[in-house]
């Protein structure tokens, strides 16, 4: 009688990366830079709402033409926010797990806390449940039309003016671009201590460019519904 095969169940090399604390923490510093060179170009895109409706409708259309004729109409935006979606939803599970390894490790609260570490890690941990939140409103709203009832197919100006031409589309999308710049402030340091990036001469460097770059994505960001309110954008 011949022998049973043996089924080989050994968990492949992605799947042991992914049980480490620094596989979790890769995980979460590559997504986050990949999320973070997004914000970087929808940033400028935004910003080309200031040279008038025909250049942003025309930055929209070619948004939806890229990659043709090797791509089909509008392919590149979908794989642009799959792959957009599958680094939020990554980063998002790795910091909960790690979240969860860090309480399990150390049951009882320490007795003298880091007033900087925890202010850090509290305003990382809201700030992305308030960004995800925010993703699913900002597709509602000007990707679909859902929640944006004065907004029209294939008026990407007009849709925008129309969003922020209302009290709660300014507050909703003011409270995530500032917890946008939060979340860049502190993680943007934290990304390159995990990639080995940051050493003690070059901490201070980093910490002054991710200052900066949060500013500046907020400022940037803001400067749209901040125009539409005061009639700069019409």
């Amino acid at each position: 009688m011949a022998p049973a095969t043996r089924t080989d169940t050994r968990p492949s090399t992605v799947t042991l990366i992914w049980r480490t604390t620094v596989g979790k923490k890769a995980v979460m510093a590559v997504t986050g830079m990949a999320m973070l060179l997004y914000l970087v170009v929808h940033m400028l895109g935004n910003l080309k709402i200031f040279f008038g409706p025909e250049d942003f409708n025309g930055y929209a259309h070619w948004l939806r033409t890229l990659g043709e004729p090797f791509l089909r109409y509008e392919w590149f935006l979908w794989f642009a926010r799959a792959g957009l979606l599958a680094s939020v939803v990554l980063h998002g599970l790795a910091a909960y797990q790690l979240t969860r390894l860090d309480r399990a490790a150390r049951p009882v609260a320490y007795v003298h806390r880091d007033a900087r570490r925890d202010y850090a890690t509290r305003t990382m941990r809201w700030g992305g449940v308030i960004l995800a939140l925010f993703v699913v409103w900002h597709i509602l709203d000007l990707t679909t039309g859902t929640v944006n009832p004065r907004g029209e197919a294939g008026n990407p100006y007009g849709n925008v003016v129309a969003t922020f031409s209302t009290w709660y589309g300014n507050t909703i999308y003011c409270v995530a671009m500032l917890a946008v710049g939060l979340h860049v402030r502190h993680g943007l340091l934290s990304a390159g201590r995990t990639l080995g990036a940051v050493g003690r001469r070059s901490q201070h460097a980093v910490r002054v460019a991710s200052e900066t770059l949060a500013l500046t994505l907020t400022a940037g960001f803001l400067a749209v519904p901040l125009a539409v309110m005061t009639g700069v954008v019409n």
